[in-house]
């Protein structure tokens, strides 16, 4: 069921659709109240209990995280029956429609992935895992700033959320959950997961938008999860503006083990802000074998 325009869920006003999903439609709306822009996620009327708590959880879970690089959930409600979440409208695109014209250029790849960074600080800080971080589920504003989007898929600290119970098929150990390509090894095993495969996510992204491609995509999806299990992602050495040290972080980011990896967000943003620091317009040095770079002296420090 559409909405047209100019219906009302309470004070929002419905002024156009924006994008239809498998769980519902969002819509362009206006906040009567508070006479401002917001966009109204309403939910498929007659959905399964499951998806309807997971929908309720994922606007919970954006609520409680109030950061710059987070998008921001101003209310919940239902209306005749539809639930809906009325978050801020962003103007802009997502990162896999701005990664559409090619690779990135190295400054900018650093800069969003270290925007990402930032943001899964402030939710991992809170006990919140995202688990689906890929570049559909991250929004580059028009003024360039990124946000995280869709915390459907998160996992969450049941006494954060006050929800009476987490036992969800979402959360059980054993169950794959995520995107083909993104997923972390542990993922794709179906095992425990903490902020560290989120670490892994991004480091992805990161290579994806250096390289202009997922560094394990694969013809077939099972092709592809024996990619993330098994396989070194392929060097980036062919860029002349990808130093020996930004490859560095990426295959830190990708390492197999968890405890092989950054070890938290914040980590990861420290380095990728002090990377970004150093980096300039001219072409680094050339590469030197057995030389201890930027990168190895900052991981001694932590």
């Amino acid at each position: 069921m559409t909405l047209q325009s100019g219906s009302r869920l309470g004070r929002y006003e419905v002024d156009g659709l924006i994008a239809s999903g498998g769980m519902g439609d969002v819509y362009r709306g206006h906040d009567t109240r508070l006479d401002r822009e917001v966009a109204l996620k309403v939910l498929a009327p007659g959905v399964d209990p499951e998806r309807l708590t997971r929908f309720t959880q994922e606007a919970r879970t954006t609520a409680l995280i109030n950061h710059p690089n987070i998008v921001a959930v101003y209310d919940v409600g239902s209306e005749d029956g539809l639930p809906f979440v009325v978050s801020e409208l962003l103007h802009g695109q997502t990162l896999r429609m701005r990664m559409t014209a090619g690779p990135l250029q190295a400054r900018v790849a650093v800069g969003y992935a270290l925007e990402i960074a930032n943001g899964l600080t402030a939710a991992h800080h809170l006990g919140v895992v995202h688990r689906d971080l890929k570049p559909e589920n991250v929004f580059v504003t028009d003024s360039g700033r990124l946000k995280i989007l869709d915390f459907g898929l998160a996992k969450c600290k049941i006494d954060k959320l006050g929800l009476p119970d987490d036992s969800s098929k979402s959360t059980q150990p054993g169950v794959i959950l995520g995107t083909v390509g993104y997923m972390s090894p542990e993922q794709v095993r179906g095992g425990t997961i903490d902020e560290r495969t989120d670490i892994f996510s991004v480091g992805v992204m990161l290579h994806e938008m250096l390289a202009g491609r997922a560094p394990f995509e694969r013809e077939t999806p099972v092709e592809t999860l024996y990619s993330i299990l098994k396989d070194e992602a392929p060097p980036l050495g062919g860029r002349r503006d990808v130093a020996e040290e930004l490859e560095h972080v990426v295959r830190h980011c990708l390492e197999k083990s968890p405890n092989a990896r950054f070890q938290s967000a914040r980590d990861l943003a420290f380095v990728l802000d002090f990377t970004l620091r150093t980096m300039s317009e001219a072409p680094p040095p050339p590469r030197r074998p057995n030389r201890r770079g930027v990168f190895d002296v900052l991981m001694s420090l932590m």
